[in-house]
């Protein structure tokens, strides 16, 4: 054989070793066992792209890749970071910090505490509060594209700056086409020139300007029109993203376009910024007066902690949806004004029409709700009653005469036309509202009855102590509250006393969706309002007409007060003591006899 030709040949034999080495190298790489991803995060091995170990599942009868989507490289930065307010925690102002005037107006103007907002830096870090078993979850290698929509209204620069970096850092850029910032003609100005500086030099952000104020439901819809991404993502301008949200938020939707997902909200404390779980989940739903409510978890849903389950109605500040079935809805109804009333036209047609609507419990958003609302109103009159007629009308079908029941503005009020969405309704072969509460929200009746069930104790509650009554004043969430002169003494008093030991087993104010709520256990702990979640916990009471105590099932402890400063709160239950002794105006006797038995 000639030289050459051999020459040839043991090239060839050389360059095919090579390539089988590097074949079972590669398999060898790719089959490392899911335990060793696990382990090297808890390490923060550094990885700025997403780690392609993983595995191949069958789906619908076609093999797909997963993968672990978690960024190390910015894990290990954010565990290195130290600072106020670093790793999520809370900053405390100091007294002097607390009375000054920048604090003060800073207060007024947000409703929450810009002056800490300003001393926390606006790339920094929180805590991980995902279930263990999230680290270990793999998702879909291929993932549709999102846009990101955040209505601004007058917000705090560093605020929106915080939510803006938190999206930044913990989102994969290749699922982000972009963030759309729609400003409803905010009128500070930093959120101007100092904005557009700010964001000149961000690719992926960029800013609508409406030229007339037009509330959350049209400035949402504006940001909608002009997004490029596969998926929608609705937010608010004061939340953070926690550590690997967008894959679980986004892959039922790869699944299915017609399910839409919520993450987990967890609360940014309004006072500290603290980022804090709020819950390990719940199901969205409404009472008969149309206030968001929340029902417990099935039993199924707990055992399964990091599973998407279904969700009934959405909370509606933070979701996801595809653009392709947001816009085959109608997205929102257009007539809806301001805001109010737009999470559940949503959510029942996603459910009615179709879809289906999950909450995804290993994606987590940290939100900060408001003490107040900042921004003042619309001169659009009472646009909540008339939001509500509309999704009552087009949606709730005769269901819609419970809500006329309980509030009569609405039954009354013109709801404006609603041809666009009836004939939606029509076009989709939309399922009756009878089918969503059988089938969805089927639990909802035991919690929040259509008709309302008698009360366990209304009216004053007078202390024995003392002829003094609680009054609460029109206290708002959060507020305290203690003891008065009794309004039945006095002609032409005003106050708050009149009150129902409900039969959800929580003390309210007759007419209003805020209880009496125990955040703490402890001697002189003090009782809050706060809003009524109809799980008892922290809100559960139970009154006995034989020694007047008003028990609290949680701690075990009796409403209490002190007569000379006229403050009420919880104590060691004391047969004898006076001012533990509390007489409702009246009481049903067969629903207390029963509590007897059960609680004394």
């Amino acid at each position: 054989m000639p030289l050459r030709f051999r020459r040839k040949r043991i090239f060839f034999v050389f360059f095919l070793f090579l390539s089988i080495i590097y074949l079972i190298n590669q398999q060898i790489e790719y089959s490392v066992d899911t335990n060793e991803v696990i382990h090297r995060e808890e390490k923060h091995v550094s990885s700025s792209t997403p780690r392609i170990h993983g595995k191949l599942v069958d789906i619908l009868g076609r093999k797909v890749q997963k993968i672990d989507w978690h960024d190390y490289a910015a894990i290990a930065r954010d565990t290195a970071r130290t600072g106020l307010g670093e790793g999520g925690a809370g900053v405390e102002p100091s007294t002097q910090e607390r009375n000054s005037a920048v604090f003060q107006q800073l207060y007024r103007e947000n409703g929450f505490n810009a002056f800490i907002s300003e001393n926390i830096f606006v790339h920094r870090s929180i805590k991980d509060i995902r279930h263990p078993d999230c680290k270990k979850k793999l998702y879909l290698a291929e993932l549709p594209s999102v846009s990101i929509i955040i209505p601004v209204r007058n917000e705090h620069l560093t605020t929106l700056l915080r939510s803006i970096y938190s999206i930044l850092n913990r989102t994969p850029p290749k699922l982000l086409t972009e963030i759309i910032l729609v400003d409803d003609a905010s009128v500070k100005a930093n959120l101007k020139s100092p904005l557009d500086n700010h964001i000149a030099n961000l690719t992926k952000v960029r800013i609508i300007r409406l030229q007339n104020r037009e509330g959350l439901i049209r400035t949402r819809l504006a940001g909608a029109r002009e997004t490029k991404g596969d998926v929608l993502i609705f937010f608010d301008s004061h939340i953070e993203v926690n550590i690997n949200w967008l894959p679980p938020l986004i892959e039922p939707i790869a699944m299915d376009y017609k399910t839409s997902v919520c993450p987990l909200i967890d609360v940014i404390k309004w006072e500290t910024f603290a980022y804090v779980a709020q819950d390990e989940g719940a199901r969205g739903a409404f009472d008969w007066q149309m206030y968001y409510k929340r029902l417990p978890l099935l039993p199924g849903t707990v055992e399964k902690p990091t599973e998407p389950f279904d969700d009934p109605v959405m909370a509606g500040g933070l979701f996801a949806i595809s653009k392709i079935w947001f816009w085959e809805l109608g997205g929102y109804d257009e007539g809806l004004d301001v805001w109010g009333g737009e999470q559940y036209e949503m959510s029942f047609k996603i459910w009615q029409c179709g879809g289906r609507l999950v909450d995804a419990p290993c994606s987590r958003v940290g939100h900060i709700y408001r003490q107040f609302n900042p921004h003042g109103g619309f001169d659009f009159g009472d646009y909540l009653s008339r939001n509500h007629k509309r999704v009552a009308v087009v949606w709730m079908d005769e269901y819609a005469e419970y809500i006329y029941k309980r509030n009569s503005r609405i039954r009354h009020v013109d709801a404006g036309n609603i041809k666009k969405q009836v004939a939606l309704r029509e076009k989709l072969r939309c399922k009756s509202f009878k089918w969503f509460m059988e089938n969805v929200a089927f639990d909802l009746p035991q919690y929040y009855p259509p008709v309302p069930l008698p009360a366990y104790a209304e009216g004053e509650i007078r202390s024995t102590a003392a002829d003094l009554c609680i009054d609460t004043k029109h206290a708002g969430e959060r507020g305290t509250f203690g003891l008065d002169d009794c309004v039945k003494d006095q002609q032409g008093r005003s106050g708050e006393q009149n009150f129902e030991l409900s039969w959800r087993q929580d003390i309210r104010p007759k007419s209003r969706e805020i209880c009496f709520d125990v955040p703490s256990r402890g001697k002189r702990t003090p009782v809050v309002l706060f809003n009524c979640h109809g799980m008892r916990g922290n809100q559960h009471f139970v009154y006995n007409p034989n020694n007047f105590h008003i028990l609290h099932v949680a701690t075990n402890f009796c409403l209490d007060c002190d007569v000379d400063s006229k403050m009420i709160f919880m104590d060691e239950c004391e047969v004898e003591k006076k001012t533990q002794q509390w007489k409702f105006s009246s009481y049903n006797d067969t629903l207390i006899l029963k509590d007897l038995q059960k609680f004394f």
